[in-house]
């Protein structure tokens, strides 16, 4: 081992990693180290080759190869940082630039938006089943019990602030009244006269209020329908008599805040809660995900079925619509045979999974499963119980815990795209983040029992 020396007492430079260093000294650290794992776990070509990335070969050549695009993707969910912390890690760390297939030497980046950039430019070819039938191919040979699975579902919330009928009507007035008064300024015409200023005041007093009684929320929101209503007929008289262009954006913002509207006037006359209901202008794909917990019984993001397979776990579906994973049993069973070429032996789900037609379903097909039995106590009982309890037990501890453990340690708590595809991609990408650190420790751990 080298002798550790203080900087401070160097009296020459040096630079990391130069023409004249031993480079495979370097790499296999890196390769010993949890990051390594993940980069050894990877079928970097066969990744490229379906998510179609291309080099291009017209302008300004791109930092990063169409490995290092992939590559980043996986680290941003390993480091578990923001965009532009993870810019200033990758300038530091070596074993960062092994993985993104990147040398900087003392070069820095900057632009740490060009993450986005990828997260965006991966996001419109992202094929979910196509690229997991890829890992699965070169991952096969380290996962056992294959004719095991277990199910269940999730929700991975977006970043969004707790929405309210109150919050969601004034952000659609707020934006509706900058935008006429741009439009205004734009075409050099009178503001129309509304009482924005007052009911501005208004609404900061409310929202400052401890207690928020029943009668001042009526009272709000309809002064709030009544406003929203007045400065979107005050733009569509400013859109139809005036010739001017707006950006796309602008078109679908409005085009959204006109169907909260009639949403929230609905609700508020009716007091039927109404159907794809939107629960932020930013998001407008977004719906309330119900799922009945003590402490958060609503949440907003995307909804996950998934299936594990030994430790390894993979999406069946994911919708920002409240699903009911109950009829998603045949759908995950005939998934998991399409991977694993097996046929599906033993089945574990929670309650909500035991419908009578899956119940009909697991036993035509000699699927073993955990669901409490009806009826009278067969001959086998004891046997059953036991089996079903490994089943249970496997299922609460090994899949549940995937769960949290993706929402901590890999950057999938709260997820922070803006747009639905990049959700998607950023909450596939964590998921098998977990995954590849699995599989490269099994590698490593078969690779010293050969050596043994």
């Amino acid at each position: 081992m080298s002798k550790l020396r203080r900087i401070s007492d160097l009296q020459h430079e040096f630079s990391f990693l130069n023409p004249s260093d031993n480079f495979d000294i370097y790499f296999t650290g890196f390769l010993s180290s949890d990051l390594g794992k993940i980069h050894t776990a990877l079928p970097w070509d066969e990744l490229v080759s379906v998510f179609k990335i291309k080099e291009s070969i017209k302008g300004t050549k791109n930092y990063f190869s169409p490995r290092g695009k992939l590559a980043l993707m996986f680290l941003k969910h390993y480091a578990c940082c923001s965009d532009k912390r993870l810019i200033e890690q990758l300038n530091a760390n070596i074993d960062y630039q092994f993985f993104c297939d990147i040398h900087l030497g003392h070069h820095r980046l900057a632009n740490y938006k060009i993450i986005s950039q990828i997260r965006c430019e991966l996001s419109k070819s992202l094929k979910i089943p196509n690229v997991e039938k890829v890992l699965y191919k070169n991952w096969s040979q380290y996962i056992n019990d294959k004719h095991s699975i277990t199910t269940d579902a999730t929700c991975y919330e977006s970043e969004v602030r707790y929405p309210t009928d109150q919050k969601l009507l004034w952000e659609s007035i707020h934006w509706n009244y900058h935008q006429m008064k741009m439009i205004c300024k734009l075409l050099k015409i009178k503001l129309p006269r509304t009482k924005f200023i007052k009911w501005k005041k208004r609404y900061i007093n409310y929202s400052k209020t401890r207690r928020k009684t029943y009668k001042n929320r009526r009272k709000l929101t309809r002064s709030l329908l009544w406003l929203l209503e007045k400065i979107n007929k005050e733009l569509d008289f400013i859109e139809s008599h005036y010739d001017f262009e707006m950006t796309r954006l602008y078109y679908n913002r409005r085009s959204i805040i006109k169907k909260i509207y009639r949403q929230q006037n609905g609700y508020f006359k009716t007091g039927k809660p109404p159907k794809d209901r939107i629960v932020s202008i930013s998001k407008s794909y977004l719906r309330p995900i119900v799922r009945g917990k003590e402490i958060k019984p609503v949440e907003f993001g995307a909804k996950v079925n998934k299936l594990q397979i030994d430790g390894i776990n993979f999406i069946q579906k994911i919708s920002f619509d409240n699903f009911n994973e109950g009829t998603q049993f045949k759908n995950t069973i005939y998934k998991a045979q399409g991977l694993t070429k097996t046929r599906v032996k033993i089945a574990g789900a929670d309650a909500i999974y035991a419908t009578n037609k899956n119940r009909i379903f697991a036993t035509s097909n000699q699927i073993q499963t955990d669901f409490k039995p009806k009826g009278k106590p067969s001959k086998h009982y004891k046997q059953q119980k036991q089996l079903k309890a490994m089943i249970t037990k496997e299922r609460a501890s090994r899949l549940e815990g995937s769960f949290g453990k993706e929402k901590e340690h890999y950057h999938l708590k709260k997820i922070k795209a803006k747009t639905k595809d990049t959700e998607i991609l950023w909450i596939f990408f964590g998921i098998h983040t977990a995954n590849c650190l699995e599989i490269g420790r099994r590698m490593q751990q078969q690779t010293l029992e050969k050596v043994a």
